[in-house]
C-alpha cells in the first residue's frame, strides 16, 4: 500500500489533548441537582485531574459548583490570583510552610494534628487576619486526619484559638477508603466515627458550617455520607468511580477529555516481523503498521504494551509490542480486515467513547484495565509536552 501522508492540521503537534469544558460544567450541574440540599466542592488537584485548573475551576463554578478543593497550596493561589474567590480548602503542607498568604487568600486550610494548628494560628496572627480552617479526622482511612486519640485535643485546641479570634472553623471532614465498594462495611463504620467525630466537636462547642466525607464514589452510592457538602473530583472530569458497577453514561455524566494523535509512519511489513522492543509481538501475515507519536513520556503506560486499545479510522486497534518512551505501534492489518490510513491520520487513545455516541472510541477505563490501573491514573499523568486545547469554554 502506498503511503499518502495527511499532513496534521496547521497549528497542531504530534498530538494533543482535548477536553470539553462544556462536559464538565454539565457534569458538575448533574451532580449537584444529585445531591441537593447538599453543596457541591469541585475538586481540581493536580491540574483538575490533567484537564487544566482553570478552564475547569471555571465550568465547575457555572455548573452550580459553589465550592473549589485542591491539594496544594500552590494550586490554591493560583486560583485566586486567577481572580477566582469560591470558597477554596486546601489540605496538603509539610511542617514549616509559608501559610500566611493561605490566610490572606482566604483560602480555608485542612487542619490534622497539633502542629498544624499552630502553624496555620501564627500564620494568621502575622496576616493580622482570622484563618478559616477544616479540621480532619481519621475515621478509617489511616492516611491524613487526626486519629480517634488525638481527636479530642485538636477540637479542644482549636475551640480555644477560635474564642481568641485566631481560627474559625468552617468545616469538619474525612475521607473515605472503600467508597468505590458500596457493600463494603467499612464505609458504614466510617460514617459511624464520623459522626462520632462530630459529636465530639459538638461537645466542645465546635459547630461547623460544613460536615463533608463523601468523594465521588460516594456522592454517586451513599446518599447517607452526604452531609453539607460532597467533594468530587474524578466524577467531575466524566469518569466513573465504580466501573464495575455503572458506567459514565449510567450516571448521567460525559468524560471531558480525549487523547489522540496524528500517525507519524505508516509503512509494510513482511509476515513473521518482530515489532517493537523485545520482539514480545509478531505479525502473522504481511501487513501495515502505523506508528504513534506517544510513549510513556507522555504518560501512556507502558503496562499496556500489546493491550492498549486505539481508534484509527474508525476502527479498534491495540498496541502492537511495547510502548516505548515517545511511541508505540499498532497493526493495521492486511487484505479486508486492514485500517486504510496514512500518515497524519488521527489515531484516538481515548475519548467519551459511548457517553458521546461513538461506542467504538475507547475510553479512560479501557486504558485503564489494559494497564491493570485506575481512569484517575489514566487522565492525571499525561505529560506537559502534549499539547492542551480546551472547547466549550462561555465568552
Amino acid at each position: 500500500m502506498a503511503e499518502n501522508p495527511s499532513p496534521a492540521p496547521a497549528g497542531e503537534h504530534f498530538a494533543e489533548v482535548v477536553v470539553d469544558v462544556a462536559a464538565v460544567r454539565a457534569n458538575a450541574a448533574a451532580l449537584r441537582e444529585r445531591v441537593a440540599p447538599a453543596a457541591l466542592m469541585a475538586v481540581v488537584k493536580a491540574d483538575a485531574y490533567g484537564h487544566g485548573l482553570l478552564p475547569c475551576a471555571r465550568a465547575a463554578l457555572e455548573g452550580g459548583a459553589t465550592w473549589l478543593g485542591v491539594a496544594q497550596p500552590a494550586e490554591a493561589l493560583a486560583l485566586r490570583a486567577a481572580g477566582i474567590e469560591a470558597p477554596l480548602l486546601t489540605w496538603l503542607y509539610p511542617p514549616g510552610g509559608d501559610l500566611e498568604p493561605l490566610v490572606r487568600a482566604r483560602v480555608d486550610v485542612s487542619v490534622s494534628s497539633q502542629w498544624a494548628l499552630e502553624e496555620v494560628v501564627a500564620a494568621a496572627r502575622a496576616a493580622g487576619a482570622t484563618a478559616r480552617v477544616h479540621l480532619k479526622a481519621d475515621t478509617g482511612l489511616c492516611r491524613g486526619g487526626a486519629s480517634r486519640q488525638e481527636w479530642p485535643d485538636l477540637v479542644r485546641a482549636s475551640a480555644k484559638h477560635a474564642a481568641e479570634g485566631a481560627v474559625h472553623v468552617v468545616g469538619v471532614w474525612s475521607h473515605l477508603a472503600s467508597s468505590d465498594v458500596p457493600a463494603d462495611a467499612a464505609n458504614a463504620e466510617q460514617v459511624a466515627a464520623f459522626e462520632e467525630a462530630l459529636g465530639v466537636a459538638a461537645a466542645h462547642g465546635v459547630e461547623p458550617e460544613v460536615r463533608h466525607l463523601a468523594n465521588s464514589a460516594a456522592t454517586l452510592t451513599n446518599p447517607a455520607s452526604h452531609y453539607d457538602l460532597v467533594r468530587c473530583g474524578l466524577a467531575l472530569y466524566g469518569l466513573t468511580p465504580v466501573p464495575d458497577l455503572a458506567a459514565p453514561a449510567d450516571l448521567g455524566l460525559v468524560p471531558a477529555m480525549t487523547l489522540s494523535a496524528f500517525l507519524a509512519l505508516v509503512k509494510r511489513v513482511p509476515a513473521g516481523s518482530r515489532v517493537s522492543y523485545g520482539g514480545t509481538y509478531t505479525t502473522r501475515t504481511d501487513t501495515t503498521l502505523g506508528l504513534v507519536p506517544l510513549g510513556y513520556a507522555d504518560g501512556v503506560p507502558r503496562s499496556a504494551s500489546g493491550s492498549g486499545p486505539v481508534l484509527v479510522a474508525g476502527r479498534r486497534r491495540n498496541v502492537a509490542g511495547r510502548v516505548c518512551m515517545d511511541q508505540f505501534v499498532v497493526d493495521l492489518g492486511s487484505g479486508p480486515d486492514a485500517v486504510a490510513a496514512a500518515a497524519g491520520d488521527r489515531a484516538v487513545l481515548f475519548g467519551p467513547g459511548a457517553a458521546a455516541g461513538r461506542p467504538q472510541e475507547p475510553t479512560a477505563q479501557d486504558w485503564a484495565e489494559a494497564a491493570g490501573t485506575i481512569s484517575y491514573e489514566i487522565v492525571s499523568r499525561l505529560g506537559a509536552r502534549v499539547p492542551r486545547r480546551w472547547t466549550g469554554e462561555r465568552a
